[in-house]
């Protein structure tokens, strides 16, 4: 029974920071890609950073470069995305997904990944 559990979203300024968790079980965690991606209301769900398995290869989409950053604790089998410099349109629910070594298509696509958190909610006001 695999699970993907998301926490420490919440209400935050602009500029403001978050640092959100993912806590996954029934899995071999170490053996995933591990993402971040976000849905705003009425949007795409879109790419926010991706991790490799061991943590040495790491991707985040241009949006959130030099602002976001995605790392992993495999003892803890948890990954987490440090949010700094947070913008009104950085406003989504955040969904951590597992993926696969198996699985065909890029860490940048929804679609690649297995497994999907409920998500948890990051609100910026200006």
């Amino acid at each position: 029974q695999v699970q993907l559990v998301e926490s420490g979203g919440g209400l935050v300024q602009a500029g403001g920071s978050l640092r959100l968790s993912c806590a996954a079980s029934g899995l071999t965690f170490s053996t995933y890609t591990m993402g971040w991606f976000r849905q705003a209301p009425g949007k795409e769900r879109e790419f926010v950073a991706a991790i490799s398995g061991n943590g040495g290869v790491t991707a985040s989409a241009d949006s959130v470069k030099g602002r976001f950053t995605i790392s992993r604790d495999n003892a803890r089998n948890t990954v987490y995305l440090q949010m700094n410099s947070l913008k009104p349109e950085d406003t989504a629910v955040y969904y951590c997904a597992a993926k696969t070594s198996h699985t065909s298509g890029s860490y940048y696509y929804p679609t690649a990944y297995n497994y999907w958190g409920p998500g948890t909610q990051v609100t910026v006001s200006s």
